[in-house]
């Protein structure tokens, strides 16, 4: 699936390492739906701030850190050749750290409770670390490094600073350390998390995965050899000048427009693939690098000239979306293959078709609701017309509550296949 040598049962953890950090990171999704439905139609009362933080981090630890940390938790044995020892044991004390720290940051951030800040910042933080310094030290291990598990370890070392910062953060927020830096430290958190983490890390496994999957030419030599490389320089160069008070603008400007580049060139790369079929995947691959050039656009407009807040809030919802597509796009090409590869593994002779997991219509169906949600915020945020934030709330349930059904149907089928079919016998 993967890698040129094909993918052998010893190198692949078990399903449930990675259907347990997609189903959470389903649900976790339906919850900010949820929340976003109860803020739209005025069932709760908060503060800007504490709605604002509250938000963010349900996308970016329990949505996107759920998904990456399962993807990575399957992809490395299979893209970087790494062996993680004991990866039941090791991811179980990464998800239950992870689902607890996410609730007691999300619980401070609305009450304000500075030993919740504590706790968050202590189990949260030991959740995350844990799980990079696991993939770091493995990665570090690679003889021989590809584009993709170079970026890989690129995009998780930036994951860490994103990490530690955000323990800065919080320890700040509850009033145990004094925080003297703390809207550089905040500055930096944002552009190593968003630009050096989530964008690096799609960037990473793009460079096999889009090739393999859609049968695609390859990307540019110069790019896969030294795009990753350049971004990681570009954020440590941002962050010494964050601490040494030296502009930041021609920085930002260059990681936008490296970014526009590879959306550019990953969208030429999906037309000229070589299996033009009618495939959501595609779809969602093609809808997230629209928006990740039109989220960077912005971005670097907002570099050399002032722009408006609804162009600001345009640029980070066109962000948002593009992490959503790329995730959406590899859930609905990962699941349905593990379910009939670990089967057909384990030797049972009526393991499900990967169509019989879960259908390309049903995808298709999800691409749809995808879109409909992000017209939906688009339209409030340029207009803000009556009740168009609690249909796109209610949008935000749906795309969720479709994918969690989806994954919970493919764990179903998996066991009813283990307890109802028979092995072949060899």
């Amino acid at each position: 699936m993967f890698n040129q040598g094909g993918l052998s049962l010893e190198q692949a953890p078990p399903i449930s390492v990675v259907m347990k950090f997609f189903i959470t990171a389903s649900i976790f999704g339906l919850l900010l739906g949820l929340y976003l439905l109860a803020s739209s139609s005025g069932l709760l009362t908060y503060s800007a701030y504490a709605y604002k933080v509250t938000i963010t981090h349900f996308l970016a630890l329990g949505v996107m850190a759920s998904f990456m940390l399962g993807a990575l938790f399957q992809m490395l044995p299979v893209i970087a050749g790494v062996v993680i020892k004991m990866p039941t044991k090791k991811s179980m004390v990464v998800h239950v750290l992870l689902m607890v720290g996410v609730f007691l940051q999300l619980f401070a951030f609305n009450t304000s409770i500075s030993l919740l800040y504590l706790f968050s910042a202590i189990i949260l933080g030991s959740a995350l670390l844990h799980a990079t310094t696991l993939m770091i030290k493995e990665l570090l291990n690679v003889q021989d490094h590809s584009s993709s598990s170079k970026g890989m370890l690129l995009s998780l070392g930036s994951f860490t600073v994103a990490i530690v910062f955000g323990i800065y953060l919080l320890l700040t927020l509850g009033g145990y350390i004094k925080g003297d830096a703390f809207a550089q430290v905040k500055e930096a958190h944002y552009s190593f998390a968003l630009f050096g983490w989530v964008a690096l890390l799609v960037v990473s496994v793009s460079f096999q995965v889009v090739e393999m999957f859609y049968v695609t030419p390859k990307y540019p030599t110069i790019m896969s050899k030294y795009l990753v490389t350049t971004i990681a320089m570009l954020l440590v160069l941002k962050l010494i000048a964050l601490f040494t008070s030296l502009p930041t603008v021609g920085i930002d400007l260059f990681l936008a427009l490296l970014f526009i580049i590879y959306g550019v060139i990953t969208l030429h790369r999906l037309y000229r693939r070589k299996r033009p079929t009618s495939d959501a995947t595609v779809w969602f691959w093609r809808l997230g690098m629209g928006l990740l050039i039109v989220s960077m656009v912005i971005t670097a407009l907002g570099t050399i000239s002032s722009i408006d807040e609804g162009l600001k809030m345009l640029s980070y919802l066109a962000f948002i979306g593009f992490a959503l597509s790329i995730v959406f796009a590899m859930n609905y090409k990962i699941i349905p293959f593990l379910t009939w590869f670990h089967l057909s593994n384990q030797g049972y002779m009526e393991a499900p078709m990967m169509h019989d997991v879960i259908h390309p219509k049903k995808a298709k169906i999800h691409f749809y609701i995808h879109v409909a949600m992000l017209l939906a915020w688009t339209l409030f945020i340029l207009f803000n017309p009556p009740m168009v934030d609690v249909l796109a709330s209610l949008l935000v349930v749906l795309s969720f509550g479709w994918l969690l059904y989806h994954l919970i149907f493919a764990v179903r089928k998996y066991n009813y296949t283990q307890k109802h079919t028979e092995k072949m016998e060899w």
